[in-house]
């Protein structure tokens, strides 16, 4: 019976490890849609705007307004999309495919990173940490739908989101990028 105890409270700890190992930010590193690595730790000092994005959506046009913002204030602002095929396969492409399409269609140059799922059991452990109070410390919150838009600050703490319909360019996010102001909506 002992050697029970023992054995299940070391799978516990063994299953919670790589949420615990996962505290900051800062502590992720994920594949680009090239299959590079990218280091949040490399974004100290600036704000970020994490994007699920997908190439068949009715928000999909969002892709010229966030390389918008992209440019205009690259300076304090970094943009990250993560392609994701969780709402009605609206992003059935390979990692290639998704790139081709963001350079012919919209000219991205903000970084995209390879296809995640932000949803269900397969949820990427960056997603499980933007959606959970437990992990980061702000508030729980679901993925509602493509180009739901989550909000980190210059010192790598998660300070809300925007809904997918918010568009990049409107006055509540550049109020954010500029001001820092930001409040969440229900």
């Amino acid at each position: 019976m002992k050697k029970r105890l023992i054995a299940y409270a070391a799978l516990l700890v063994l299953a919670t490890l790589p949420v615990l190992s996962q505290k900051s930010f800062y502590d992720f590193t994920v594949e680009t849609i090239d299959g590079e690595q990218f280091n949040f730790a490399d974004l100290r000092g600036k704000k970020v705007m994490i994007v699920n994005t997908a190439s068949k959506c009715g928000h999909t046009p969002q892709y010229k307004d966030l390389e918008l913002l992209h440019k205009a204030y690259k300076s304090r602002l970094v943009i990250i999309g993560f392609p994701a095929n969780n709402f009605m396969n609206q992003e059935p492409g390979t990692n290639d495919e998704i790139k081709e399409f963001c350079d012919s269609k919209y000219g991205v140059t903000f970084p995209m990173m390879a296809k995640i799922s932000v949803k269900g059991k397969d949820m990427h452990p960056l997603y499980r940490w933007l959606t959970s109070k437990s992990a980061n410390g702000v508030l729980d919150s679901d993925v509602s739908w493509n180009f739901q838009k989550y909000l980190i600050d210059e010192n790598g703490n998660l300070v809300g989101y925007f809904k997918p319909a918010v568009k990049p360019l409107s006055d509540e996010v550049v109020r954010w990028v500029t001001k820092g102001q930001f409040t969440q909506d229900k």
